[in-house]
């Protein structure tokens, strides 16, 4: 008689026609890392996004760190998202020569507070989890991990 279930099958999450599925809600969280994003201008490394994955639930975690910057981030260990959001880094086009980068959490048809130039707070529209503004621009964190994205 042949074994039904190989050993690669362990870890699968369809076992015997049955789908499992975890609430990432009430989930206990086990982070493990999952990969980095480098931020680099000129070819020149900034800052970094680390990205951490629950082997439960598959629900992402970021941290942001920025290289020079003593102070800490807003977010800091495993900051919880909204299910209806993302993690996106926004980036703001009027900084001349050091452009200023965050760490969000974008929804897909929203509004977020950032801090712009002479530390001045204006609200970003955003459309389809991006910052719609001509003086902004932003990136998701799921389409760049394991990247270099160039600012």
């Amino acid at each position: 008689m042949k074994n039904p279930m190989r050993m690669q099958e362990l870890n699968n999450a369809r076992i015997w026609g049955k789908t499992l599925s975890v609430d990432t809600d009430s989930c206990k969280h086990k982070p493990v890392y999952f990969g980095v994003i480098n931020i680099n201008v000129e070819e020149k490394t900034i800052g970094s996004v680390d990205v951490w994955r629950c082997a439960i639930c598959k629900k992402k975690f970021c941290e942001e760190k920025q290289l020079g910057i003593e102070e800490l981030a807003d977010l800091v260990g495993m900051p919880n998202i909204d299910s209806d959001a993302k993690w996106a880094v926004t980036v703001c086009k009027l900084q001349k020569g050091k452009y200023r980068w965050k760490l969000v959490k974008l929804k897909e048809n929203g509004e977020i507070k950032h801090e712009c130039l002479d530390e001045n707070v204006v609200s970003l529209k955003t459309k389809d989890f991006k910052v719609d503004d001509n003086n902004h621009w932003s990136f998701l964190i799921d389409d760049h991990v394991n990247k270099v994205v160039e600012i």
